[in-house]
């Protein structure tokens, strides 16, 4: 008998340290899967696509799986680290080339994915964002290695402009082989099918959620008279920057009570700035900056009303951390955005300066009738980040059941994704396999040392 088994009650149970999560007294396992999560996106930055992978991670690993990141360095953090829940980390040491996406190498990857792929001994790779170029080529790489692949689309895109054409040319050849995809609502699904070509019952939608432990409202609301509209969002055209630029001065001559909020950064703050002086309302409109998310809390609850005017939106986890706050949300009716909060929490606008300001008299109005406890309460029964993982938990044991398709049956999928651009995937795909048997004869699989595992106790809520 192995030294890794023992015997109890004269039955043979497994004690190997990994999967498992210990659920009773005879020590049997609850076994897991051994997730690779992959994207340009991830901590020390902050945004939505950030939040979904840790705390989805760190559910997971609540529930007895195996979890592993792999993002590019950020500064000087590079090399292997470890976070909370013994979340491990791989910071490779290439840098970002443009918005945190590292430089396209189409093979350049390949080694250090393989390396790390068998050294973790990785059964799934779940891929984050249309937008992340390590995305991309880990799944491409995944595939070709035989890995079972899942894709989570957070954005939405459109079909008209050159960036958008390209951008859905990329992700049909992506999600040509995938196995399973999610998508953070409805609407995005319906993108994603359209733009990528993928079967609809491939695809599964599953919100976000928000940690309502660490977003509570204040003990008692802001008093005084005034009422504070708080803005927290990346400054750009695609979070709706400049309809800010009018619909700020608008509102502030209508209620003089009224005060802002702004806290963020990008290349239109100068434009928010530049607002502020022409209207002369330095002491309505206080900029912030940006705001690390550790310090978001505090400014929400700050407030009494949250503004989003973001132009589109797969979903937008700003939204669900300020209702958790007990805030009243008015947002611009984009994207997924409808499918967030009950009517009775947010009020819709469409991304026009003067319905945007009619939207915030109403909210104004019905602003006495707001409980932010009651709000608070809500949202914890709405959304919960474990209820995220075992819907994913699904999605992962479907992919797992896929069934194994040789090159030549894979390759007809890339060759229906159009006359001259299914040719060409089938090259790079051709060419991506020819280098993974090489480096197999260069770098054996058996000559990859596994890396010892560990276990951290997990005390489920």
């Amino acid at each position: 008998m192995s030294t890794a088994q023992l015997r109890s009650n004269g039955k043979v149970v497994d004690r190997t340290p990994f999967p498992g999560k210990w659920d009773n007294p005879m020590g049997e396992r609850k076994k897991g899967h051994r997730i690779l999560m992959v994207s340009d996106f991830f901590y020390p930055n902050f945004g939505g696509v950030e939040n979904h992978i840790y705390y989805l991670s760190q559910c997971l690993l609540k529930l007895g799986h195996k979890v592993v990141v792999l993002t590019h360095a950020y500064g000087t953090r590079t090399g292997v680290r470890y976070m909370t829940g013994g979340l491990k980390v791989y910071y490779v040491p290439w840098k970002p080339f443009l918005m945190q996406n590292t430089l396209p190498t189409f093979y350049g990857t390949l080694p250090i994915i393989r390396t790390i792929l068998i050294r973790e001994k990785i059964s799934l790779v779940h891929g984050h964002q249309a937008f992340s170029t390590l995305c991309h080529e880990a799944l491409m790489h995944a595939r070709t290695m035989g890995y079972k692949v899942v894709f989570t689309d957070h954005s939405l895109y459109g079909f008209a402009d050159v960036g958008s054409i390209h951008m859905n040319k990329v992700l049909q050849f992506t999600l040509a082989d995938v196995s399973q995809a999610i998508c953070v609502s409805h609407t995005s699904k319906e993108n994603t099918v359209l733009r990528s070509g993928l079967p609809p019952e491939k695809v599964f939608v599953i919100p976000n959620a928000v940690d309502t432990a660490m977003f509570k409202p204040a003990p008692q609301r802001p008093s005084g008279n005034e009422i504070i509209i708080v803005v927290i969002s990346r400054l750009v055209y695609r979070k709706g920057a400049d309809l800010l630029v009018e619909v700020i001065p608008e509102v502030c001559r209508l209620n003089p009570n009224v005060r802002f909020v702004v806290g963020g950064d990008g290349p239109k703050r100068v434009r928010l700035e530049e607002m502020r002086e022409k209207h002369s309302l330095q002491d309505r409109v206080q900029m912030l900056g940006a705001v690390p998310h550790a310090r978001v809390r505090s400014v929400l609850i700050s407030g009494h009303i949250f503004l989003n005017s973001s132009l589109t939106e797969a979903f937008c986890i700003a939204i669900l951390e300020a209702a958790s706050c007990g805030l009243l949300t008015v947002s611009t009716r984009v994207g997924g955005v409808p499918e967030v909060l009950p009517d009775d929490m947010i009020l819709l606008a469409k991304p026009d300066p003067s319905d945007m300001v009619q939207a915030i008299k109403k909210a104004i109005s019905i602003l006495p009738k707001i409980d932010p406890q009651i709000m608070h309460n809500r949202m914890k029964e709405l959304y919960s980040w474990h209820d995220v993982a075992r819907r994913t938990e699904i999605v992962y044991d479907r992919a797992l059941q896929c069934p194994n398709q040789s090159l030549v049956g894979r390759l007809s999928r890339y060759l229906s994704c159009g006359a001259w651009a299914g040719k060409l995937f089938c090259l790079v795909m051709i060419i991506d396999f020819v280098l993974w048997r090489l480096l197999q004869l260069w770098q054996p699989a058996e000559n990859i040392e596994e890396v010892p595992e560990f276990t951290v106790s997990h005390h489920q809520n």
